[in-house]
Order: structure tokens, then sequence, then C-alpha cells
């Protein structure tokens, strides 16, 4: 499917750099991708939307690709950027999905643009760092575990740690790619890292880090600190009267986004509808669950089939 690349500029001066895909009068599927990927898209997940009437939008958090970075952004932060993007569309209403550490960032537009957001699916995505009776790290893959114990000791040693992450997966391959994660694959992971779902994430890997690590290591400490927004957990900040209907997708074998992780969101987010998914791990959903996940959005949004 032909895939348009765009810019706007804010009023702020940053600007947003982003992908649509798709017929214009389609209903959009903003996706937000992990931690760290750059704007490339997975043609299977596009082909699965387009059969559905759907018009894919990604755009680059700040930091990544061409999207201005935002210093101390906070996850709360994507949703006034997710409506300014779809306003420059001419789009009202829309669903979102959110792999990873675009999780967060999908319930942050199911909680703060109710109404205009109509559902949310939450896939292997990661839990609130302040979350109670959650052990955030634990079940962690070791190269989860440093990166985020980086994260916690502050920009400075998490710059640090990152610089070197980016200058290796800078050459990643689809061959390479399994090998270069190590710890956080498991065997069900592994099995989809082949061929076309391999070299699509090794190009997403690599683009992530071709403007630079601010959008990663931003993104990072965002998940570290206050989310600025709750859906039903206790927090500081107020819980939407009506936010959009969420959906939950975790594998129980996960080590990027522990299986832990899923199961608060689970118990935590009001009314959340949970498919908590034995044997699979943090990547293979993206290739196995794609229609459920999609088919699921469109029912809680009212506009199944």
């Amino acid at each position: 499917m032909p895939t348009e690349r765009r810019r706007l500029t804010r009023p702020d001066g940053r600007v947003i750099d982003f992908l649509v895909a798709g017929q214009a009068d389609g209903l959009p599927l903003v996706l937000h991708e992990g931690t760290p990927v750059g704007l490339v898209l997975y043609p299977p997940t596009v082909e699965a939307a387009r059969v559905r009437g759907l018009r894919v939008v990604l755009a680059a958090r700040p930091g990544y690709e061409g999207s201005t970075p935002r210093p101390g952004r906070r996850v709360a932060d994507v949703a006034e950027d997710t409506a300014a993007v779809l306003d420059e569309l001419g789009a009202d209403t829309f669903v979102t999905a959110g792999w990873s550490g675009g999780g967060p960032h999908a319930l942050a537009c199911a909680a703060l643009l109710p109404g205009r957001c109509l559902a949310a699916a939450s896939i292997a995505g990661v839990a609130p760092y302040q979350a109670k009776s959650l052990d955030w790290l634990a079940g962690m893959g070791p190269e989860n575990v440093a990166e985020f114990g980086a994260a916690l000791r502050g920009e400075a040693a998490l710059t640090e740690f990152l610089e070197l992450e980016a200058a290796m997966m800078s050459t990643l391959t689809g061959e390479s790619v399994a090998e270069s994660l190590g710890g956080l694959v498991i065997e069900a992971d592994k099995a989809v890292l082949t061929g076309e779902f391999a070299g699509y994430l090794a190009a997403a890997l690599r683009a992530a880090t071709n403007s630079g690590i601010a959008g990663w290591r931003d993104d990072d400490l965002a998940f570290t600190r206050d989310w600025g927004f709750s859906l039903g957990w206790e927090s500081s900040s107020p819980v939407p009267a009506s936010p959009a209907p969420v959906a939950v997708w975790q594998g129980d074998q996960d080590r990027m986004v522990p299986f832990a992780h899923g199961q608060w969101q689970a118990a935590n987010i009001r009314g959340a509808r949970a498919h908590l998914m034995p044997g699979d791990g943090h990547l293979s959903m993206t290739v196995s669950a794609i229609d459920r996940i999609l088919d699921e959005l469109l029912g809680l949004a009212g506009r199944g089939t």
C-alpha cells in the first residue's frame, strides 16, 4: 500500500514526523511503536488494517527520526501530539494500538482523548514504574535490567549506556537481529524472527537512532516517572470519567516486558479486556495475533461487523 511521509509543525515550533498509509476516508489506526523503533511499517500489519477499512498512522515520538526532541516529556504528552496529527489529517475519531514501549502511549490516548479515541490496545506494554504490588524489573532479561538500571541512575548514566547500544544497533540485519536481542527473546519470539518480520524489525531498530538517542532516552526516563494520567490505578492524576475501552494483550513468557506487567494492567485498568496468552513472548503476538487485535479494537469501538 502506498505510504506517505509527512511533517507538521506545532505552535511551539516542534516538528512531528509521521507516516500515513491507507484510504483517506478510513478510520485512523494510530500505532505507537516500541522503544526504540523508527518510522518503519510492517507490511502485514498495514494490510490487516487495510482489509478492515483502517488508515494507518505512525508518528515518531519526540527525539525519534525527524520529530523534535522534547526533554522531560511525560507519557501523557503523546495525547496532545496525536490530536495534532489527527487534526492535520482532518480526522475526528480513531482507534489505537501500542506495542511494548508504545503500550503506555496508547493508554494515554484512551485516558486523555475520551470521545475521540474509540478504543485502545496495549500489546506487551509496560506498567507504570510506581505501580503498587509490582516488582517492575523482576523477570526482565538482563539487557533490560541493565538499561532501566541506568535510567534509574539518571539521564547522564542512561545517555552513556544508550550511546554504546545505538552504535551496535546501527549494523543490525534481519539475519543478526535475533542474536542481538540475547536474553530478551524466547523460542516463540525467535520462531517469528525470520524473513520479512526479521527484516522489518532490524530496519525499525536501525531507524530508531538515525537522529541520535534522544527519543529512546526520553522514552525510558518517561516510563520510570509518573505518567501523568491514570486509568483506574492509584495515582496523583485523576481518572477520566469516560475513558476509551482498553484491551490488554500479554504473553506469559515475555522477557522484555514480564507477564506480571500485563497481569497488573488487567487487574488495575478499569474495565480492561485481558488476553493473557500462554506460550507467547514479546514479539510473537505481532505476527500471530494482529487480526484478532484489530477485530477486537473495532468491536470495542462499535465498528465491528
